[in-house]
């Protein structure tokens, strides 16, 4: 019914910066909070960003000023600026949404997520 697909990420040295977008298709009437999530290597998935449909942020408290989310609702997509990456940046970035369906059901939907691996 919704599908959320990301991309953007890959493989960068430290220091540098990667651009993720997540888009969302389907049977979609709106789409209320987005966000994104990461699961680094042997650890549980942790909250990075949420942004709601007028754009009001907010962030993990670890990640404030290096990481930035917005999103265009003309596209259903969301984005997270990912600046000053480290190694411990390392994980599944993954993307998150509240949905309301053209049947007017609402939906939480998760993408399948997308790699960013920081080499130092």
């Amino acid at each position: 019914q919704v599908q959320l697909v990301e991309s953007g990420g890959g493989l960068v040295q430290a220091g540098e910066s990667l651009r993720l977008s997540c888009v969302a298709s389907g049977s979609i009437f709106s789409i209320g909070a987005m966000g994104w999530y990461r699961q680094a290597p042997g650890k549980q998935r942790e909250f990075v960003a949420v942004i709601s449909r007028t754009g009001a942020a907010n962030y993990a408290d670890s990640l404030k000023g290096r990481f930035t989310i917005s999103r265009d609702n003309t596209k259903n997509t969301v984005y997270l600026q990912l600046n000053s990456l480290n190694v411990e940046d390392t994980a599944v970035y993954t993307c998150n949404a509240d949905t309301v369906l053209i049947s007017r059901a609402t939906l939480n939907v998760w993408g399948r997520g997308t790699l960013v691996t920081v080499s130092s």
